[in-house]
């Protein structure tokens, strides 16, 4: 095996993962369901319409569905509407070290890959499963133990759709049934494809939302392109001019991409989010319901410190100003201090839902004036923990001249502090029950519980149409 490129052991893997784990299988099933309330729940956005309405002017053969729509579309265009609207809630779900969201394009590629080819439901699973293992371990090859940060990261790039393009291809050339050869070749040809560039998250725009929805496009397409002749470098990921010197200068760690692959899963490990932001600032909606629970007034606020890991305060600190104030419900989505406003004033669903990054909340006087004394500052024992949890620690002083401390050292949803399956559903509901009734809700629910029985993935993407009016 040591004699083999790195794209050849992916590959090797990936057409022959053998009997999948039973945790593997249901984190992805759970996955899945995940990524079907996310699409349902994005199709409200105006980028989600933009994307629907750009896929649906392409024409071309019908082969998978959008979320929601009744026309079908080629596949690759399926699963860049259904990317698009996975990841632009930024509820999907996160790796960590690795600091990607790999479901939000790999499950859209298989779903659309496994309804062309009418796969069935363990089919599905098995390419979810071997797509989101390559994909989180791209990640972790990029991950710089020295500075306990995504070396990706550090060089502006956007890891989920860079991964996530390999992982995708991964995922739809099993579906299309190619051999170990086509799916390095996939690997090879979505190394290509691949792109990302994350400067969205500091000052503002919306094409950080199209990422996922290309990458898994890219995913796809490469697999269709092998299956008609295209073919890629062998030495793709650890050659002079390949994947890790482009876009890691050549500073990665081939260990993590290889070593256990088939044996110790980090499928299972992947963080769920239980609140619809980015992931850095769901330990400071945390650690501000904690105050509250301690027995903190916002009204009787008069500052607040926000220390995250130093790598973290860019994100969701810089610039303050802007942070302070966000104009939009995505600007509020990456903001420390409207996190810490929605945990001290309380919020809905599993402690902050979409409902809580409404347009008409980001004015409210009591959250303007939160935020408004608000600081983000790094912190070092947050910094000693990151990135293998987002952590953060809230000080508080009341008019009183009181001070108040709430440290969260471990994020909800990681395998340390897991959701419950009834929690995991409650969000499912609660992303799906504004367009789909509840029939359909409950549907889709029962259809993805018997994937691993044999339940036809395109008779899922069907019950997800959206009810007429909606």
């Amino acid at each position: 095996m040591t004699d083999q490129t790195l794209s050849a052991v992916l590959a090797e893997f990936a057409v022959r993962p053998g009997p999948l784990p039973s945790e593997v299988t249901a984190s992805v099933r759970d996955r899945v369901l995940d990524v079907l309330g996310l699409c349902v729940g994005a199709r409200q956005l105006d980028t989600s319409a933009a994307a629907i309405a750009y896929v649906l002017e392409q024409g071309g053969t019908g082969q998978a569905h959008v979320v929601g729509e009744e026309q079908r579309v080629p596949a690759a265009l399926a699963a860049l509407a259904n990317g698009v609207l996975a990841h632009s809630l930024d509820y999907d779900d996160t790796h960590l070290p690795s600091v990607l969201h790999p479901s939000a394009s790999v499950v859209p590629a298989a779903l659309a890959a496994a309804e062309a080819v009418r796969a069935d439901g363990p089919a599905l699973l098995a390419a979810v499963a071997v797509g989101l293992e390559v994909c989180v371990r791209l990640g972790m090859a990029g991950y710089d133990h020295a500075t306990n940060n995504s070396v990706y990261f550090e060089h502006g790039q956007h890891a989920t759709s860079i991964c996530g393009a390999i992982g995708s291809a991964v995922a739809a050339a099993v579906l299309y049934g190619l051999d170990a050869a086509g799916v390095a070749h996939a690997i090879g040809v979505s190394a290509s494809m691949s792109s990302g560039v994350i400067e969205a998250n500091r000052t503002g725009g919306t094409v950080k939302r199209l990422h996922c929805g290309w990458a898994a496009h890219a995913g796809v397409s490469a697999a269709q392109l092998v299956r008609h002749g295209f073919t890629g470098p062998p030495t793709v990921l650890e050659g002079r001019f390949g994947f890790f010197e482009a876009f890691l200068h050549g500073r990665f760690d081939a260990d993590a991409l290889t070593d256990g692959l088939g044996e110790k899963w980090e499928v299972p490990r992947i963080f769920f989010k239980p609140y619809p932001a980015n992931h850095f600032t769901h330990t400071i909606v945390d650690a501000g319901r904690a105050l509250r629970e301690q027995g903190v007034d916002p009204d009787e606020v008069e500052s607040l410190v926000i220390g995250v890991p130093e790598p973290v305060v860019r994100t969701v600190g810089e610039p303050i100003g802007r942070k302070r104030a966000p104009s939009t419900p995505y600007e509020a989505q990456f903001s420390g201090p409207y996190a810490v406003s929605i945990g001290l004033l309380g919020g809905s669903g599993l402690g902050a839902s979409l409902a809580d990054y409404a347009p008409d909340r980001l004015d409210e006087p009591r959250r303007r004036r939160l935020m408004a004394c608000a600081d983000v500052v790094a912190d070092e024992e947050c910094t000693a923990i990151f990135p293998h949890q987002f952590p953060a620690v809230v000080r508080a002083r009341t008019r009183d001249g009181r001070e108040w401390t709430a440290k969260v050292p471990a994020n909800r949803g990681g395998p340390d502090n897991p959701l419950t399956v009834e929690e995991l559903r409650a969000k499912f509901r609660d992303n799906a029950r504004e367009l789909l009734d509840e029939d359909a809700v409950r549907a889709v629910e029962e259809g993805v519980a018997r994937l691993p029985d044999g339940f036809p993935p395109h008779e899922l993407l069907a019950l997800t149409r959206v009810r007429p009016g909606a």
